[in-house]
């Protein structure tokens, strides 16, 4: 009998004038939306936690390469448009404005010195923020709204929906704003003359584009009201059933951050970068916790990969 989350597996896009059915090239997604969130729990957490620089180029090549296998040639066209002006931006930021360390590499016109603890730092913050944001694109795609629903629904129902709005929100926006300039453009407008004049003609795409989200905001939840959302007593139908692999999926997930989790209380990667640099970097702790981190961050790429082959030798 064909699994009813199967039907995560496939999306709906438009080539040219026909609608086709594609298959998402994704394995994790189809895990119960439990899995999926403990995961994004543990990855998102010790991106923002650990500033070890080994810990933050595994989650940053992890969640790379994730994104690139949700989203194809786009997400990977996307992540190297807004990565490489942020990490330059923020890595250039820090030293400017911090002058912290003890290793003094030389002296700005201001007399402020300029030292190799805020030049790395600064780089560590710029992949920490390049990291957090792929990461939060990897949540997007796989924690659809329905699931959202599903896992907050009857905790907190305001919440949830709140939350399943706010991250539609931004494709739901670029999409529309397309669609805006789309249609001026067809009826024979076409914005010419200054770049003020084009800017005035943007503003007013923005502006409909805003009243269309307004508008829509309002008329989903008064549908959602009229439909009982978040009474009590309220069942709620559901697709998604524990199965065998979603248990051993979030036991070994459970295993591995738990493990991480401990390893760092007991200083494992441990890690500073002012006054000087020092830190945990080849200890027996830290090497297996490289090990159970790296098994942590490559689930999702290690069950694509598996199903792949699969596929192949069908």
């Amino acid at each position: 009998m064909l699994d009813p989350r199967c039907i995560d597996r496939f999306v709906e896009t438009w080539v040219g004038d026909k609608n086709i059915i594609v298959k998402r090239q994704d394995s994790f997604s189809t895990y119960h939306p439990i899995v999926n969130l403990v995961y994004f729990i543990f990855t998102i957490g010790y991106a923002l936690a650990f500033t070890h620089p080994v810990c933050l180029g595994m989650s940053f090549i992890g969640a790379f390469v994730y994104s690139v296998l949700l989203r194809g040639y786009d997400g990977f066209r996307t992540n190297i448009k807004y990565m490489i002006p942020l990490i330059l931006l923020t890595a250039l930021i820090n030293p400017a404005f911090s002058h912290q360390g003890v290793t003094i590499l030389t002296y700005f016109p201001s007399g402020n010195p300029l030292t190799l603890e805020s030049i790395m730092y600064g780089i560590m913050a710029a992949f920490m923020l390049v990291t957090v944001i792929c990461w939060f694109s990897c949540f997007n795609c796989v924690i659809s709204s329905d699931k959202m629903v599903y896992l907050f629904g009857k905790a907190a129902p305001v919440l949830s929906l709140i939350l399943s709005m706010t991250l539609r929100f931004i494709p739901d926006i670029a999409g529309q704003f397309g669609k805006v300039y789309r249609a001026q453009r067809a009826s024979g407008y076409k914005p010419k003359g200054s770049y003020f004049v084009r800017i005035r003609t943007g503003c007013h795409v923005f502006s409909a584009v805003v009243t269309w989200a307004l508008e829509r905001a309002l008329v989903t939840a008064d549908s959602m009201r009229s439909r009982g959302y978040g009474l009590s007593g309220r069942s709620a139908y559901s697709l998604y059933r524990f199965r065998k692999s979603d248990t051993k999926a979030l036991a070994f997930i459970l295993v591995c951050g738990l493990y991480v989790l401990a390893g760092s209380v007991c200083g494992g990667f441990a890690f500073w970068y002012y006054p000087s640099i020092r830190g945990s970097i080849s200890g027996t702790l830290t090497v297996s916790m490289y090990v159970v981190y790296v098994c942590l961050i490559c689930v999702p790429i290690y069950m694509q990969a598996k199903e792949n082959f699969k596929i192949r030798k069908m």
